[in-house]
């Protein structure tokens, strides 16, 4: 049997329809920005596979440092030990963070450490002998499939047949453009009626919604009415996270800082699922008691498993370095070249970029379903090209492996636009 038989006859992936669906392809080798197939073909990874290469496929160095660590403590308990890859991870981390974070827990993925830090949130409260039980949440936000990061995702294709059985959250408009006022005087409205424990956002970019971004400023003011109502703040930075936005995190951008930072993705360079939760002294404070039962009963058993964190730590050494930031400057100057050019395109209704991140809507009467016929014809055309995108709704986006080539780019880009008019000649455009 090849690959993809095997699969078919033993797996079941995520986000499938497998009645309907494409058999998978099967990829046997990566490097760098390319992937190969069972068949031979090869495949621009145009999307960093789901946003967690940065550096690219079998990355020699991270690979080194994975064989160093797997031959000295390969895994212990977390429980009641702790070693010197996870102190260093914290440390370092710590040291790049905004200011106001000071404890790191770790977990094994995004989606896991949303779920601490609602957990924490809630906990914080109840402590201090005070129940809070609602959540605050952008429209079409997506925090992860855990269930308390399921619930206060707001993508209803994903959630639907699990309501009545979530937090209760109450969501607010995405802050674009335009819609900033609306979504302050929401915030304050939900504020004052609900019983908040805490806001919930992807800084600046909301990454399965469509790449859809808002200002700094806005995100600094929905912080500080937080701040005025008591109620903590909460960062998604799973994807935003190791220099996505061109800096190190999303959060460098606003002079108000979250109570909570969720990490994830790119924290391994793509290697080992690893995930952080960090937060102020206050929240750890309010957990630190001689009562047991205040403390935060969470765990995971491979939570900061030291291969990870010694993997991580080399990961966040490449990307402080002069050659990789070079690479954030040239591929958003790339980007904005490319935007330039399709805003003038007849068929494209708005482009935007932030760091190593494009985006472009096509210009259709409505966005359509998620996995709709043109989502679905746009997927099927890049990959026949050679091309790794997944575009939402009517939404191309592009957010590359650091290490993708100038000449790579530019084939991501010809294909983007070969398949706007292979759309318009089916007329779905």
């Amino acid at each position: 049997m090849t690959l993809t038989e095997k699969d078919q006859k033993y797996l079941w992936h995520a986000y499938t329809q497998h009645k309907t669906s494409d058999a998978p392809i099967a990829i046997t080798k990566g490097k760098d920005a390319l992937l190969w197939d069972e068949k031979g073909n090869t495949y621009i990874d145009a999307i960093a596979s789901w946003w967690v290469n940065p550096y690219g496929h079998s990355n020699e160095r991270l690979a080194k440092k994975a064989y160093e660590q797997l031959t000295s403590l390969e895994h212990v308990l977390f429980g009641g030990f702790t070693h010197q890859p996870a102190c260093d991870l914290a440390e370092t981390l710590l040291k790049i963070l905004p200011k106001n974070q000071s404890k790191i827990f770790f977990s094994d993925n995004g989606s896991t450490a949303v779920e601490v830090a609602v957990k924490i949130a809630l906990q914080y409260y109840y402590n201090q002998g005070e129940k809070r039980t609602t959540f605050i949440a952008f429209e079409e936000a997506f925090h992860g499939d855990t269930f308390a990061a399921m619930a206060v995702s707001g993508i209803s294709l994903y959630t639907t047949a699990f309501q009545g059985q979530l937090l209760d959250v109450v969501r607010i408009p995405i802050p674009e453009k335009g819609k900033e006022k609306e979504c302050k005087e929401r915030l304050e409205e939900v504020l004052s009626q609900y019983n908040c424990a805490g806001f919930i956002f992807e800084p600046l970019v909301l990454g399965a919604a469509g790449m859809r971004m808002y200002a700094p400023e806005v995100l600094d003011e929905l912080i500080q009415i937080c701040r005025k109502h008591k109620v903590l703040t909460l960062a998604d930075e799973v994807m935003t996270g190791f220099g996505k936005t061109g800096k190190n995190f999303a959060c460098d951008y606003l002079k108000e800082m979250p109570d909570m930072i969720c990490l994830s993705k790119a924290l391994t360079g793509g290697t080992i699922p690893l995930s952080v939760t960090s937060t102020t002294e206050a929240i750890y404070d309010a957990f630190y008691s001689d009562d047991i039962s205040k403390a935060l009963f969470h765990g995971h058993t491979f939570m900061a498993n030291p291969t990870g964190c010694a993997i991580a730590l080399e990961s966040l050494k490449i990307l402080q370095e002069a050659p990789m930031q070079a690479n954030l400057k040239r591929i958003h100057a790339k980007h904005q070249a490319f935007a330039s050019k399709m805003d003038k395109h007849p068929k494209v209704a708005r482009t935007r970029t932030l760091g190593v991140i494009f985006a472009l809507d096509l210009e259709v009467p409505n966005r359509g379903e998620y996995y709709g016929s043109i989502r679905n014809e746009l997927y099927k055309y890049y990959i026949s090209h050679g091309v790794i995108l997944r575009p939402v709704y009517h939404t191309i986006y592009v957010l590359p492996p650091y290490i993708i080539t100038d000449e790579q780019l530019d084939k991501v880009y010809h294909i983007i636009e070969e398949s706007i008019e292979h759309l318009t000649n089916k007329g779905l455009l």
